[in-house]
């Protein structure tokens, strides 16, 4: 409908005659990084009564788990067919609010008990509950520049599109993937020895007919024979159909995933590249099924790891296999080892029904840092451990337990807070 009023075409002129002055902002708790550690961590710590700003790089929050359309939460149950769930809190939350309004579904069994997502609502649940917590955002902000005294991170510059901003608070919480607040600070980090992780490049396709969809077997043998034809780097993969609609997430990419900048930009053009050469793949070696299909979407560059803290303690393989009960335990997980450090494939070692492996409160705390700690892909653990606990399950309980441990420390040193304090705090994420 037209509105009856005359348009009005006046501008006026703007310019900028001294360079303005940085917009300072202070809270509790900074989180810097919006994905499922980092959106939990900041819903925690709000709900505790803290003040919390969530930064995140991008323009909208909800991290990998959203823009790169990871399509499924790994990690949350045991293994078998009827495994429990190991992470609640926001967890709970999330399956339950998601799952009624059908954007969510508990599917598969054995190993692979999984949730998959729609990540559009899940993105808009994400928002819902930030604002609804209390959280502050901060979104489309680079941080430029991290500022310490001695063992304390004190503020976060960042760049945004709108001007500077400096963020102080009493503590800190890095859910960047990369360990860029610890890195940034000055602090110690770890990164794979010999060349890299590799990451996948998702997409999103539509007009297929699932009836005649391979099963993962004969995919995966066609994919080992006739990748090479194709030009595909990786030798398995999956699509795999979200439940009760006429899309599937498909992942059989490897991508390399550098730190530096024109690197990172050249390899992400890549994985599109190498999405694309995907579904040619499919098409003309499954014509029934995938002989129409198109691509609806191309997640962002989906990383695995990159780059690592060296907190006060380093998870080993022998500690997850053992399924170590640490005294802190903050994080419990049964996925597998899934190592993606070779171009063609990856290491995959399955756990027995009752197997459970613990993360403690020394690998998310920065070894150095009283008021700084790690959650998500980036905690301290040699590569093939972490390749485990770096899973959306477990990172949702990482994210809740540096919020109360940080919550705990007060203006103290998140090193000598009380364990049984904060193990009473998270307990429905250690204990049955």
């Amino acid at each position: 409908m037209a509105l009856d009023r005359p348009f009005d075409p006046e501008t006026k002129i703007v310019s900028r005659s001294s360079r303005p002055e940085v917009l300072e902002r202070g809270c509790d708790i900074c989180v810097v990084g919006s994905g499922a550690s980092g959106m939990s961590a900041a819903i925690e710590a709000a709900r505790a009564g803290r003040d919390v700003i969530l930064i995140d790089g991008l323009p909208s929050l909800g991290g990998q788990a959203v823009n790169s359309i990871i399509g499924m939460f790994c990690g949350l149950f045991t293994p078998g067919d009827n495994g429990r769930q190991l992470t609640h809190g926001v967890a709970d939350e999330l399956l339950e609010e998601l799952g009624a309004a059908g954007d969510l579904k508990v599917v598969g069994g054995g190993v692979m008990k999984v949730a998959m997502y729609d990540e559009v609502a899940l993105g808009r649940w994400v928002e819902r509950k930030i604002l609804e917590a209390g959280v502050t955002p901060l979104t489309g902000a680079i941080i430029r520049r991290v500022n310490r005294d001695g063992r304390r991170v004190i503020s976060i510059d960042a760049a945004t599109r709108h001007g500077d901003v400096r963020v102080k608070a009493d503590a800190f919480i890095d859910a960047t993937g990369d360990a860029a607040i610890t890195w940034e600070a000055g602090f110690d980090c770890r990164m794979h020895k010999n060349g890299q992780v590799y990451g996948s490049q998702m997409l999103v396709i539509e007009n297929f007919n699932d009836d005649k969809r391979p099963g993962w077997e004969e995919m995966g043998a066609r994919i080992r024979d006739k990748g090479g034809d194709y030009g595909m780097m990786r030798r398995d993969g999956f699509a795999l159909r979200y439940p009760d609609r006429d899309v599937a997430i498909v992942n059989m990419t490897h991508i390399e995933t550098p730190l530096d900048p024109f690197e990172a930009a050249e390899k992400q053009i890549d994985g599109k590249d190498q999405a694309d050469r995907t579904l040619v793949f499919l098409r003309n070696e499954f014509p029934e099924a995938f002989g129409k299909a198109k691509i609806r979407a191309y997640g962002l560059p989906g990383i695995r790891q990159t780059r690592w803290i060296v907190g006060t303690h380093h998870l080993t393989v022998d500690e997850v296999r053992a399924g170590k009960k640490f005294d802190d335990a903050i994080a419990r997980c049964s996925w597998p080892l899934e190592q993606h450090h070779n171009r063609e494939g990856y290491v995959w070692e399955v756990f027995d029904e009752d197997h459970v492996h613990t993360v403690p409160l020394g690998s998310i705390t920065v070894a150095g840092a009283d008021n700084l700690c790690a959650v998500g892909r980036c905690i301290d653990a040699d590569s093939a451990a972490l390749s485990s606990v770096r899973v959306m399950g477990p990172c949702i309980a990482m994210g809740a337990a540096a919020a109360h441990a940080l919550d705990l420390a007060g203006s103290g040193s998140v090193h000598q807070i009380d364990i049984g304090a904060l193990k009473q705090r998270i307990r429905h994420n250690i204990e049955d």
